[in-house]
């Protein structure tokens, strides 16, 4: 059976928010929904999302720097929400990596397609969704389990793998792993990932001694195997 796409919608008003939680839930999509860009970013940094639908203009900040600091580490497809006025929110989030915007007022209808059609377009090869399928994440919980055998992991351990499980195949640089880890990583430096890659390493070959499902890149980074 396949799981169904994880939508993280970032829109303050709930009104809004109640009509794009309808639409898309009546399309088979699941959604997470936040109303402040520290809680959708705890959210994003925990992985599992598939999509991530950002109101530009929220209290605690705007849409398009959370873009901007999430495209620092992840390709994760983003729509945004604009409003019609607002020109240069379109222009500039579209150049920050934006996959498509909606302008306000809208029909629920209209998002939902959008998104099907970015989910479709984006959706990875079947060898990248077979081996995310051996890693379990339970987002809320930030627990992470290898072939069915939970990993007891670090903070730091579980963040860099989080990054991993949600993006298999990608290969994170360190010092895009090293942005994975927050308010932590304002003391480390970039070769820390080599030792949390290490202990991961070691806890994954624990469940399997022949196997090692994250790649070394040399003069890239790391990745998680795509098959």
């Amino acid at each position: 059976m396949t799981k169904p796409p994880t939508i993280l919608l970032l829109e303050d008003e709930a009104a809004i928010a109640d009509t794009l939680v309808f639409a898309l839930g009546r399309e088979g999509m699941v959604v997470q929904w936040h109303s402040l860009i520290s809680a959708a970013e705890a959210a994003l940094a925990a992985g599992g999302v598939d999509l991530a639908i950002f109101d530009v203009g929220l209290p605690d900040g705007s849409g398009l720097e959370l873009l901007r600091r999430l495209r620092r580490h992840s390709e994760l497809p983003v729509l945004l929400l604009t409003a019609r006025a607002d020109e240069v929110d379109r222009i500039v989030g579209l150049e920050l990596g934006a996959d498509d915007y909606v302008v306000k007022p809208f029909s629920p209808r209209e998002v939902a397609a959008r998104v099907k059609g970015i989910l479709k377009r984006v959706q990875p090869p079947a060898a990248v969704r077979r081996d995310a399928a051996r890693f379990e994440h339970d987002v809320a919980g930030r627990r992470i389990s290898y072939l069915g055998t939970r990993l007891q992991l670090t903070p730091a351990e579980y963040n860099v793998l989080a990054v991993f499980v949600a993006q298999p195949g990608r290969v994170f640089s360190r010092a895009q792993l090293l942005d994975a880890l927050g308010e932590a990583a304002e003391d480390s430096f970039e070769r820390t990932i080599d030792s949390h890659i290490k202990s991961l390493r070691a806890k994954l070959r624990e469940i399997t001694p022949a196997q090692d499902p994250i790649e070394t890149h040399r003069g890239f980074g790391y990745a998680l195997s795509a098959g």
